[in-house]
């Protein structure tokens, strides 16, 4: 049983976050661990406040499980501010912690901004180069290259992120056009299609999208296997989407598939 780490934040909704994370690694066959950086109060809705922790109790987080369950794989999500970023970054260096996917959670699907501005820069200091991948949407991926959004320059984009010193950029499609995932590995650009759901029920995709590729790289998959594979899970999570829960953006499920038609 492989083992990934996720590094993020409480959605006490649970179609995002933490909680997201953790179905998706049961989805994907890994056992997951948390480290929780931050709650959120938030629902289907909108975010009405958030929390951060000291950067200290992510640190003590990390260590503890480390040290007895350790970690295949780890990935990011919201990390919300600086201090929390550079303790985390700082932490998966000195343990030396591999197939890191880094999510870059921005904003969320209510529109609440989720990462503080002046946390973008260490976010391309100090965490993008000890990544294998980093895993934006189309907006986050601008956003992080200080650019107005432009899907007619992604490849552009692309380039400009994987100078900051990730081994790979994914900027996932959810936002584009084609619904294609666009995998830049430092020499060529591919572009990763599946299934397409017009559906609302999209609260938790980016979430569930990296923390798939997590698993796939821990369970000994090469990056593109695990993107197209990561893409799948996504997308099959939004088939499921709960529209029925709540009165915003339904949160994806990704146990939807296995569960369907199962004799509870």
């Amino acid at each position: 049983m492989k083992r990934v780490m996720s590094i993020a934040t409480s959605d006490s909704g649970a179609g995002a976050g933490i909680q997201a994370d953790l179905k998706a690694f049961l989805r994907c066959g890994v056992y997951g661990t948390t480290a929780i950086v931050a709650a959120t109060a938030q629902n289907t809705v909108e975010v009405t406040d958030i929390h951060p922790f000291p950067p200290e109790v992510a640190v003590r987080q990390i260590e503890t499980v480390v040290s007895d369950i350790g970690a295949d794989a780890v990935k990011t999500g919201m990390l919300f501010n600086a201090g929390i970023i550079s303790a985390v970054a700082g932490t998966i260096r000195r343990l030396e912690l591999p197939n890191l996917v880094v999510d870059p959670v921005m904003v969320a699907e209510s529109g609440a901004v989720l990462l503080e501005p002046e946390a973008v820069g260490t976010y391309r200091e100090e965490l993008f180069p000890l990544a294998t991948a980093i895993t934006p949407n189309l907006n986050e991926a601008f956003a992080l290259i200080g650019e107005e959004r432009d899907e007619s320059r992604i490849e552009d984009c692309a380039r400009a992120l994987y100078e900051l010193g990730p081994r790979a950029v994914i900027i996932t499609g959810g936002h584009t056009e084609s619904g294609a995932d666009l995998l830049y590995d430092g020499e060529r650009f591919t572009r990763i299609e599946g299934p397409v759901h017009a559906a609302n029920n999209t609260h938790g995709a980016g979430c569930t999208h990296s923390s798939a590729l997590a698993s796939f790289l821990a369970r000994g998959m090469d990056l593109e296997e695990a993107a197209r594979n990561a893409r799948r899970i996504a997308s099959e999570a939004v088939k499921y989407g709960l529209g029925e829960i709540g009165k915003g953006a339904g949160p994806v499920h990704a146990l939807g598939a296995i569960l369907e038609g199962a004799d509870l």
